[in-house]
């Protein structure tokens, strides 16, 4: 007797092995088991032997009365599970399992608990409820039958196999809040919730893999910085190791400085203002808008991997070179501008002096000759400058 086996018939020959899984179904079937097995197998009408299996030829059709039926078996079960993955051992959990606390009533009587279910299938009773779970999120999704109509023993048709990864995970970490946010990140990305909480789980792994591979370092440092941006805490963080490293700090000083280089160009391109040494904020000038622009561009146009602060230097000394010309060629805004650096240098003496605390030097003994001479010479300068500023103001202009 021949019988062709047809890779496309999702309902198997010979009858199903008790409960077994790539995960948690560990007996093997007993050899011995298999012969009474065999000989109680329902024999086929005689016209299936003379059938042709479709095109195919008969080289190639497979005696399955002249096989061993475990490795029949074996072969059928690889079928089911290859066209339905997880969903082929989910339903002999969903057929056969009543979790504790619910009734033993109708078709749940012969049902078991989940801890009977586990001994049996000789895993995790955890185990066997992350299938339970699994079933019953695609079961309020309509995706599968609910518990309580499944019959024990009852094949049903499954869902594909790459629905199930939607629905199944193999970690305990998963179902807590920790897990669930990293969940819903992974399925923000687009990626298998499991592989992000296998990292999770494993941070000297993650750590590795930073170290010895830029990609990966890569992202980590936009990450890192993503979650920043909603996290003070690891800016704290992040910014009290910086400080506490001298090449980190000299690294950040020099991108901060080329960052205020960058940002001083492309202030007058956007504003159309420059400001000059001493502080004064005025309309650019034409050609030096231009300039900035063109300096811009080329920054712009730089990648992330290139050095950027030696172009920022190039192009902030133009800049600040033009800003200089426009004010010396504008008699106006010169004469404005020296007014303006006098100023704020008489300010910023005039906060010094008073903030020296003579009381402390009186009354600590700390009094020097030598501090009485740098006043002393201080006052003749201030009587000259004052001198100086009379006669200018009674100069006729």
């Amino acid at each position: 007797m021949t019988i062709a086996l047809d890779p496309s018939d999702t309902s198997p020959a010979v009858p199903a092995p008790a409960d077994t899984s790539e995960e948690f179904w560990v007996q093997q079937p007993d050899p011995q088991a298999a012969a009474p097995h065999a000989e109680t197998e329902t024999e086929p009408e005689p016209q299936a032997e003379s059938e042709p299996a479709g095109d195919e030829p008969a080289a190639e059709e497979v005696a399955a009365a002249d096989l061993d039926p475990v490795v029949v078996r074996d072969a059928e079960d690889f079928g089911v599970y290859a066209r339905t993955g997880g969903w082929a051992f989910a339903l002999k959990v969903a057929r056969s399992v009543r979790p504790g606390g619910q009734p033993a009533e109708g078709t749940a009587a012969t049902k078991v608990s989940a801890k009977a279910f586990a001994q049996l299938a000789g895993c995790s009773p955890e185990r066997v409820m992350r299938y339970y779970k699994a079933w019953d999120m695609a079961a309020d999704d309509g995706l599968v039958p609910q518990f309580e109509v499944l019959v024990p023993g009852e094949d049903i048709e499954l869902p594909e196999a790459d629905v199930w990864l939607s629905y199944y995970t193999s970690r305990n970490s998963a179902t807590s809040v920790r897990g669930q946010a990293i969940t819903a990140a992974a399925e923000a990305e687009g990626i298998r919730p499991t592989k992000a909480l296998e990292v999770a789980e494993n941070p000297t792994a993650l750590r590795a893999a930073i170290l010895a591979d830029p990609g990966t370092a890569e992202a980590a440092r936009g990450a890192l910085l993503d979650r920043m941006k909603e996290d003070p805490a690891l800016q704290t963080e992040m910014a009290r190791a910086i400080a506490r490293t001298d090449d980190l700090k000299k690294a950040v000083a020099s991108e901060a400085k080329a960052a205020d280089r960058i940002g001083y160009v492309r202030q007058i391109v956007e504003n159309g203002q420059i400001k000059t040494p001493a502080g004064q904020t005025v309309d650019a000038p034409a050609e030096l808008r231009a300039e900035a622009e063109r300096h811009l561009s080329l920054l712009d146009e730089l990648d992330d991997s290139e050095e950027a602060g030696e172009w920022a230097g190039e192009a902030y000394d133009a800049v600040k070179g033009l800003v200089a010309k426009a004010v010396e060629e504008d008699p106006a805004l010169r004469v404005q501008e020296r007014r303006t650096k006098f100023y704020n240098s008489l300010q910023k003496a005039t906060k010094v002096f008073e903030e020296l605390t003579l009381d402390e030097v009186l009354e600590e003994e700390i009094f020097e000759d030598d501090m009485l001479q740098r006043l002393e010479a201080l006052q003749e300068a201030i009587s000259s400058c004052i001198n100086t500023l009379r006669k200018a103001s009674s100069t006729p202009s």
